[in-house]
């Protein structure tokens, strides 16, 4: 990349799992990559590998309070997105959606940079249509558990479409659904690693409820990929666009999976589901496939051999 094109690009929660993919991929592209993380999920082991490159910078900073940087880009990633993990201080889990969303947007609107919203797929709540086309409202308990994700990410979006239309904000919104990959922590909560790390250290797999409510699981390759190409797009492309996987399975499919993947033989065993957990989840991504050209290009089970190595690497199993 020649420098004339290379940006200074802000990545919040940078040190996290999809964040860290993506600060190695800008970096490729030949970027200056300023990341900031307050560790509270993230770690400096998923950036450790970067830290000795000229072109990236690693900033502990809470998103909660004002960040004064001088970049071009904003991708603003920074939030818990596990369920273990937001809801041990929920309160924070809010405040780093809706504070962090109006300092990065203050910062985006001073600097008049281009900022992208890490969304989320869980502001479809419980659906009641499916697959979820952007165009569905979905259906929320703004008081149950999973509220201070879920409507702080809701609330987030309204910032941005708000500073958009009054302050001609350079916008961009990504719904990301289910992804899975290396980095992920072993105690996140989120199926894939749940499954994966209990199937190597020969545990009972936990299901919740009967095992037969549904997901879809993209690739971190695939969905860095998307959010780059989001980011590419031309001003009047603001979002929100879904960026997941479209095939669709069952927990107790993924579950076969992984044993057939680990080589383990493992036990199924039911606890009762969570409240508010959805009983369905499938993206529709014809706007991705329309704006971005963009689709997932890896298969739960090449996806999952990769992902099983890095655990089996990281827990010595």
């Amino acid at each position: 990349m020649q420098q004339a094109l290379r940006k200074r690009i802000l990545v919040t929660g940078g040190a996290g799992f999809i964040g860290s993919h993506l600060c190695e991929r800008l970096l490729e592209f030949g970027h200056d990559v300023l990341c900031v993380d307050n560790f509270f999920t993230g770690t400096r082991d998923n950036v450790l590998h970067l830290l000795d490159n000229p072109h990236f910078e690693l900033l502990r900073h809470d998103v909660t309070f004002p960040l004064y940087v001088e970049v071009d880009e904003i991708y603003n990633l920074a939030c818990p997105a596990s369920p273990v993990h937001y809801q041990r201080d929920p309160v924070q889990t809010t405040k780093t959606s809706v504070h962090g969303a109006i300092n990065m947007l203050g910062l985006a609107k001073r600097l008049r940079a281009k900022i992208l919203q890490a969304s989320t797929s869980e502001v479809y709540g419980d659906p009641e249509v499916h697959p979820q086309p952007e165009a569905y409202w979905g259906r929320v308990n703004t008081v149950g558990p999973r509220a201070c994700y879920d409507e702080g990410k809701r609330c987030a979006e309204t910032l941005f479409f708000d500073y958009h239309r009054q302050h001609g904000l350079r916008i961009k919104v990504a719904r990301i659904f289910n992804t899975y990959g290396p980095r992920m922590q072993p105690n996140d909560g989120r199926v894939v690693s749940n499954f994966i790390v209990q199937a190597l250290r020969d545990e009972p797999i936990t299901l919740y409820g009967d095992g037969r409510q549904t997901r879809s699981f993209c690739y971190v390759d695939d969905l860095v990929e998307g959010l780059i190409r989001l980011m590419a797009t031309t001003d009047d492309v603001t979002g929100p666009v879904n960026l997941g996987n479209p095939q669709e399975f069952t927990i107790c499919e993924l579950a076969m999976q992984v044993l057939a993947e680990t080589g383990t033989g493992s036990e199924l065993i039911h606890e009762p589901l969570p409240e508010d957990d959805p009983r369905q989840r499938q993206p529709d991504i014809r706007l991705a496939r329309e704006l971005l050209d963009w689709q997932p290009r890896v298969a739960l089970a090449q996806g999952l051999a990769h992902t099983v190595r890095y655990f089996r690497e990281r827990t010595g199993a």
